[in-house]
């Protein structure tokens, strides 16, 4: 059992803090272990009795009566109703899979899971904690829909640190099979390596996508799947709809509505499979509309999606670094600064513009920078903020860290993952 400290102290912290809390993630990362197993485990070592623990899972038969809301609010509120001078703790799995239901008993208003959780928060004896794996399913404004009383915690898969607690050994070659593999965590039960491609395969097919199809009402599955192809292959890159549309089109010689293409990220994106990095104007402070870049939550799941033929470490270290700041809990944006020198105005890029609270720092992705126009093009766009936030630059061709001449710091990427580095 990997020990998820980092989600399951969020949850400690927030235990009895009169919020719902509201578990995220891409299905399979987890979140069910670090809620029914870690947390549970936490409880019972803490003197909680398991009879005080409500566990409603809604993806097993047994619970599927449970997915109208009414109807599971009655069933705690009896429990709850009955052990009045005890601590309860209310568990229920993915909470995307509840209906809205028409209430006839109270003028056949329409009902969601939002307003019996927010009812069943009132008793001042029950915790309550969710897990979801679609943001349509929670609502993209998941304060808004439990009227300001939600803590979100996103869980991703293992991280590199994570992975490495569970497979020790050599760090660059535990390093290599999880840039090829990812961190998904029934991996760590496999040896084969045959057995690894095909169960991440099997995900895509019998479960992402045929969610993705089910709940958005997805008319093009074909369209969908030559999307996900496409961004999968421009991990790092700008894209925007159009030049995907564009892109399918020339594939498939028919014309491809951009229009349809932005609904179909946008549902990938709510399915938790893939993150969106806007662009940041450093120096206007604004951001642009488009392109964006997109990143895989698993590098091993895009890695599958093709098939294992593009494998380009440069772009999948971006990938494994931009995965680890949000992780963090950092905002993280791909930033932009205007070289004008020599009469040009040139847009050059940083790579991620990582902000927590007040603070900021910049970071570029440097598989290797072992010629002098590739120690140009890393630190000139750097320089041109003219700025005093700290500047990194994370490598894999360096044996330790240091500082440059301009007081930039080049980090190894193992150091970083491992959290050998304090970034701020």
């Amino acid at each position: 059992m990997i020990q998820r400290n980092y989600y399951l102290n969020r949850l400690i912290r927030n235990m009895w803090n009169g919020e719902i809390k509201v578990i995220t993630g891409i299905r399979r990362c987890g979140k069910s272990v670090l809620l029914f197993e870690l947390f549970d485990e936490y409880l019972r070592n803490h003197g909680t009795d398991a009879t005080q623990i409500i566990k409603i899972e809604l993806d097993q038969r047994r619970y599927y009566k449970y997915r109208n809301p009414i109807t599971l609010c009655e069933y705690v509120e009896q429990l709850v109703l009955g052990q009045q001078d005890k601590k309860l703790y209310l568990f229920i799995d993915e909470v995307q899979l509840t209906a809205k239901v028409i209430d006839q008993e109270n003028g056949g208003i329409e009902v969601t899971i939002y307003d019996m959780l927010n009812e069943l928060k009132a008793y001042k004896n029950l915790d309550v904690y969710v897990t979801g794996s679609n943001s349509k399913g929670l609502s993209k404004d998941i304060a808004t829909e439990f009227r300001g009383r939600a803590t979100q915690i996103h869980v991703f898969p293992l991280c590199f640190e994570e992975f490495y607690s569970a497979v020790g050994g050599d760090e660059r070659k535990a390093l290599d099979t999880y840039m090829l593999y990812g961190g998904m965590p029934r991996l760590l039960a496999m040896q084969d390596d045959k057995d690894k491609k095909d169960y991440l395969s099997s995900l895509y097919t019998e479960l992402y996508v045929k969610d993705i199809v089910e709940r958005n009402g997805i008319e093009r599955e074909d369209i969908l799947n030559d999307i996900l192809n496409f961004l999968a292959s421009q991990i790092s890159s700008l894209t925007n709809p159009t030049n995907i549309a564009n892109a399918i089109a020339s594939m498939k010689n028919e014309k491809v509505n951009p229009a349809l293409v932005s609904n179909y990220v946008q549902d990938i994106v709510d399915s938790f499979l893939i993150s969106v990095a806007k662009r940041y104007d450093v120096k206007g402070k604004t951001y642009f509309n488009y392109p964006n870049k997109y990143y895989y939550t698993d590098i091993g799941l895009r890695n599958a999606r093709l098939n294992y033929r593009q494998y380009d470490p440069g772009h999948i270290m971006e990938n494994l670094i931009y995965n680890e700041l949000l992780r963090r809990g950092y905002s993280v944006d791909v930033g932009v600064v205007t070289d004008r020198t020599k009469g040009a105005n040139t847009q050059k890029e940083i790579d991620f513009v990582v902000n927590d609270a007040d603070r900021k720092i910049y970071i570029q992705s440097a598989f290797r920078m072992d010629t002098e126009q590739k120690n140009a093009s890393e630190l000139d766009s750097l320089l041109l903020t003219k700025d005093f936030f700290k500047k990194i630059i994370v490598r894999m061709d360096i044996p330790h860290n240091f500082y440059d001449e301009n007081g930039i710091f080049h980090c190894n990427l193992i150091d970083l993952l491992l959290g050998r580095v304090e970034l701020f």
